[in-house]
């Protein structure tokens, strides 16, 4: 027992504590799945491993029940035992041979092939920043779709209940970012669970400690006062919760005292003013100004099209124009929104292209990239680490070729200087921030290394269904486009006048349940000069 346990330590102390560059398995619900076997390959081998502890103890308890017997017999008359010729032979042969092959068998180690696989495997586990970057996943879902902490912590959602640790856990990381709102939701889902009689290793002071910290970092004195009281019920001699004590006690009667000397419109002041920081209390404020109608678009709180602009949207069926391979197989298109324009076609990709362009990318699947208005160059997207992005150029596979092509003959645009074909893949809590996809007048370097001009419009093919959340929203006027699995919408970034169209500004929404795979097309103004001319109205 005391050596599986060893062996059990080992393998938690690999999975929580080995480091490795530039994974974010979090990022990657395609790439997460290798762990998922990697896992079962471990847990398989940790089977064998108890197995051949199993048959080894097995060996040691018949010799020990063969010599239990053997010796009881030979104890009660040892003198008459040892008379017999064979009983002083078979004795001797034990003790010089025997007992030294059972001392091999106990000293052996069965745990060198978990032990060898164990070391292979842990290059891939996650490392810190993954766990950190899924807790905070968790938390930006949590906001987003206004889910509290019971809902998450319970197993409401599709998923397995948190333990008081998970909670603990969560707690603690949002506590190193000095974020006390969701330190206190946490720590506060911990406390309840342990106030329900669930076991933990976590103690309820350690949670209490951080939780009367949290609320009094957010103005919250008197409740501040109230856990650090019950936390000195549990451990009267907490150094800290002393110290906190004396100080809140002190400065909540600084508080009272201000108060009764007030007259009655300061009163009423001081209780407007605790309104207005009761109501300002919440998560800490971001760089994203429009988070707030960002999230509500994600809920799928958007604008409704009135009646009158609601008729003017259609359904039909498109030849492009009576292009010769939409005659008599033209595409299912269908207006989304009428400004800017959104248009969405269904079944663009057969369900075999759509796995044959998964497989591709899958191996090379990296941070997602975005314009950087600085340099004017493509970079890593830092701010929004939430996706995993792979290019798959047309040489590569036919089946890119193919799709290449058929977005050329679908909108008209030139695809020769478009950008390769990106294809993203979002996981837990995956999202893609509010951003524009064409370079403004304010980045005179936009796309220059790419000498094809501006991102002229945009093709997002949709290779997956999302159960919740995962919607593409345009914050500007309020629209929300929900994936399905093989169809593709399409926008133009650039007014016919090759002005940026602000209103095309979007954002993909975390994923709350499932899988997000998406591939999308840049196309760039070189090459559309015939294709779509050019006019002198900014508005067209």
């Amino acid at each position: 027992k005391m050596e599986l346990r060893g062996v059990c330590c080992v393998l938690l102390t690999c999975l929580f504590y080995t480091s490795s560059a530039d994974k974010d398995f979090f990022t990657s619900i395609g790439q997460m799945t290798d762990l998922l076997y990697t896992e079962k390959d471990l847990v398989t081998s940790l089977k064998d491993y108890i197995r051949a502890e199993e048959d080894k103890l097995e060996q040691v308890k018949k010799w020990a029940e063969k010599l239990d017997v053997l010796s009881a017999t030979a104890t009660q008359d040892p003198e008459g035992f040892l008379g017999h010729p064979v009983n002083a032979f078979k004795l001797m042969k034990r003790l010089n041979t025997e007992w030294g092959e059972l001392e091999s068998l106990v000293l052996k180690d069965m745990s060198d092939g978990f032990i060898s696989n164990l070391t292979i495997q842990r290059q891939y586990f996650p490392n810190d920043d993954d766990q950190t970057g899924a807790a905070k996943a968790l938390m930006r879902l949590q906001d987003t779709y206004r889910l509290d902490t019971h809902t998450i912590s319970s197993g409401e959602l599709p998923g397995d209940p948190m333990t008081v640790e998970d909670c603990f856990e969560l707690g603690k990381i949002a506590y190193s970012d000095a974020d006390y709102y969701h330190t206190e939701l946490w720590m506060e889902q911990a406390l309840k669970q342990l106030d329900g009689g669930e076991e933990s290793t976590v103690d309820m002071v350690t949670i209490l400690d951080y939780l009367s910290y949290s609320i009094y970092q957010q103005g919250e004195l008197e409740r501040a006062l109230d856990y650090t009281k019950r936390l000195l019920k549990l451990d009267s001699a907490h150094q800290r919760a002393n110290g906190n004590l004396k100080y809140f006690e002190y400065q909540l009667a600084k508080q009272n005292k201000v108060e009764a000397e007030e007259g009655q419109k300061e009163k009423e002041k001081r209780e407007r003013e605790k309104r207005e920081a009761s109501d300002k209390k919440g998560r800490p404020a971001d760089y994203l100004p429009e988070r707030r109608k960002y999230e509500q678009l994600c809920r799928g709180e958007g604008i409704k099209m009135t009646p009158r602009r609601q008729s003017r949207m259609f359904c039909r069926y498109s030849d492009n124009n009576h292009h010769p391979l939409y005659v008599l197989g033209p595409v299912k298109q269908e207006d989304e929104w009428d400004r800017p324009r959104i248009i969405r076609y269904h079944d663009i990709l057969s369900n075999s292209e759509i796995e044959k362009v998964k497989e591709l990318a899958k191996p090379r699947l990296r941070r997602a990239t975005v314009h950087d208005p600085q340099t004017g160059k493509l970079t890593t997207a830092h701010w929004s680490p939430r996706g995993k992005g792979a290019w798959l150029t047309s040489y590569e596979d036919p089946v890119v070729d193919k799709i290449n092509q058929r977005i050329e003959d679908i909108t008209g645009l030139n695809v020769k200087t478009a950008e390769e074909l990106q294809v993203a893949n979002y996981g837990v809590g995956g999202q893609y921030e509010p951003h524009f996809d064409f370079g403004r007048k304010d980045e005179p370097d936009a796309f220059k290394e790419l000498g094809t001009g501006n991102r002229i419009a945009t093709w997002l093919i949709y290779m997956s269904d999302v159960p919740s959340g995962g919607a593409t929203v345009f914050t500007d006027v309020g629209a929300a486009v929900w994936p399905k699995k093989g169809s593709a919408v399409f926008w133009y970034n650039l007014f016919a006048s090759g002005e940026g169209d602000y209103s095309t500004r979007h954002a993909a929404c975390p994923v709350l349940v499932g899988n997000k795979w998406v591939s999308n097309k840049w196309m760039h103004e070189r090459g559309q000069e015939f294709r779509r001319r050019c006019t002198l109205n900014e508005s067209e």
